[in-house]
């Protein structure tokens, strides 16, 4: 009878907490970690197996804190470009999640997230529609089997289509009361707390006041506030303000997504937001953010279109209408957001997720060598795009600088996250493009920034990607390598480790991740899924999430 069922001996380990690296061994037994103690010290009679980390390092399962992976997961629950990466725990929810349902919203997986490009199946469609409750959805897909924990804010897209639909204007009381209701069940349901991704609708039809009464109910059962922000762009200072407002007004921590200045003449402004925040943080305001390690963001096509345009949700119903279609054209050109389909705006934009046959051969290809291949300005090839596919057609924007980049990774308050969907590389059809970030993100940082760039410790990067966000969001047992937590362990290369990904050849997996295990079962090993779906929800676990 064993005592031991892995024995990992000889490793580097670097716990997650930011401490310095140690040589030792760690025992797991069932799905926790059972000791950790120096080599040699652990016996390795009664051991179930035996594993030789010498010249590896032993770390945390790698906690993503913004995943778009709810679609992909339904699809295929082995979550292999990022088990491929180390990441044994999902946190969703920035734009979008399919449950709970009701109210004006309808069936919610009719439309999906930022991130999300694969279609949910018959099956998923169906069993959505009795997801009443949060966390319905993450139970099934538990139930169904997924590698990776998940874990999941409630997308405050989904808080005000429950009581507006897709409606522009303030809520009334009656409204704002069933958001609030909504909003209450979701936390005692185990929701990471509220996020408003501020640049879509409907979120971006919401106002400072209507996310502060949200946030109030959020504040109650202890949790946080997270945010794209309504501007990344020249704004950016702007939007900042209304976040930390929005913190003081509701009495919570802040969190900012994929923290960016996006578009040259925003760049120069990255050091004061680093210096507002720094100084917010000095004067005792509880505020941290995230971001992933590429100068191009990925979003929707739709983007660069006036958000009135998607009011009621009947965006592709005004392309298709003459005189709307030319109002939409005109705010276009005329507007100062920060995606545009000018000339020079379009050098920046790249529609990567065209899946109409007549459209593949521009898969790849900048929006404005498009629009010169159809003869057309940028705006209307962008138009004419989106009213042929009828969809948000992902799209890659380069408009990021590594100068900022290196600022933002080194503080202290940032964390990493990949803003990215799942993929499986031998089931993507040739010639699709996506994101590299989904495929790249934790290497590209333990590679290219700590071991090549020297721009962070091993140390300092997983911790950013480990109790960091365990901490952040209050999930207790896991983060760290410790005594008595769950078994989410990585062993990697540091000599080999990388990002594989590229903007043209994204769909590569990561190298230099040996084995991962999720709550005790190995997942991954030399470059290879093993099939097994241990993944567990995760909840919140702060006392005040555990009293509601």
């Amino acid at each position: 009878m064993q005592d031991v069922d892995v024995l990992i001996r000889h490793g580097q380990i670097i716990d997650g907490t930011g401490n310095p690296w140690f040589y030792g061994d760690v025992a797991l037994t069932g799905e926790r970690i059972a000791a950790i103690a120096p080599p040699g010290q652990l016996p390795a009679e009664r051991v179930g197996e035996v594993i030789d980390a010498a010249g590896h390092v032993v770390c945390p399962g790698f906690i993503d804190i913004q995943s778009h992976a709810i679609v992909s997961l339904m699809r295929d629950g082995r979550c292999v470009s990022k088990i491929a990466q180390g990441v044994t725990t999902e946190i969703m929810g920035e734009t979008w999640t399919p449950a709970p349902v009701g109210g004006r919203l309808g069936v919610p997986l009719a439309e999906r997230g930022a991130g999300e490009t694969a279609e949910p199946t018959d099956e998923w469609l169906e069993r959505s529609r009795g997801w009443t409750r949060f966390g319905d959805w993450l139970e099934a897909m538990t139930e169904r089997g997924v590698a990776p924990n998940v874990g999941s804010f409630l997308a405050g897209s989904v808080v005000r289509r429950h009581a507006m639909g897709m409606a522009m204007g303030s809520p009334d009381h009656q409204q704002l009361d069933v958001m609030r209701r909504v909003m209450a069940e979701a936390m005692a349901d185990g929701a990471f707390d509220v996020s408003y991704a501020l640049i879509y609708p409907p979120d971006v039809y919401t106002d400072t006041d209507e996310i502060v009464e949200v946030c109030k109910v959020v504040a109650e059962h202890g949790g946080l506030y997270i945010t794209h922000m309504r501007s990344e762009g020249t704004a950016i200072l702007e939007a900042l303000d209304e976040a930390l407002a929005i913190g003081h007004g509701a009495g919570l921590p802040v969190e900012i997504y994929h923290l960016k200045a996006s578009g040259r003449p925003s760049w120069p402004l990255m050091p004061e937001v680093i210096g507002r925040i720094d100084a917010a943080r000095a004067a005792g305001q509880d505020v941290t953010a995230c971001m992933y390690p590429y100068v191009a963001s990925g979003t929707g096509l739709t983007t660069i279109l006036p958000t009135w345009a998607a009011e009621g949700g009947r965006l592709f119903e005004r392309l298709a209408d003459a005189a709307e279609r030319a109002r939409i054209r005109e705010a276009m050109l005329e507007s100062s957001q920060e995606y545009r389909a000018t000339p020079e705006g379009a050098r920046e934009i790249m529609p990567v997720g065209l899946k109409l046959p007549q459209h593949r051969r521009y898969v790849g290809m900048r929006l404005d060598a498009i629009a010169e291949a159809r003869g057309q300005a940028p705006a209307d090839a962008a138009l004419d795009l989106l009213a042929a596919e009828g969809q948000r057609i992902f799209t890659l924007y380069f408009r990021m600088t590594e100068e900022n980049l290196r600022r933002q990774i080194v503080k202290p308050w940032v964390k990493i996250a990949s803003d990215a969907g799942v993929f499986d590389p031998a089931t993507v059809a040739d010639g699709d493009l996506t994101h590299p970030r989904a495929y790249g993100t934790v290497p590209r940082v333990l590679g290219h920034y700590v071991r090549d760039a020297g721009v962070l410790t091993l140390e300092d990067a997983v911790r950013k990607m480990t109790s960091s966000v365990a901490a952040r969001l209050g999930i207790a047992d896991r983060g760290t390598l410790r005594v008595g937590a769950m078994a989410d362990v990585v062993i990697f290369d540091p000599a080999s480790v990388a990002d594989n990904a590229t903007f043209d050849r994204p769909h590569q997996l990561a190298s230099g991740i040996r084995d991962v295990w999720v709550n005790g079962q190995r997942v991954w090993h030399d470059g290879n899924h093993t099939g097994a779906t241990p993944g567990q929800v995760v909840r919140p676990s702060s006392p005040a999430a555990a009293m509601a």
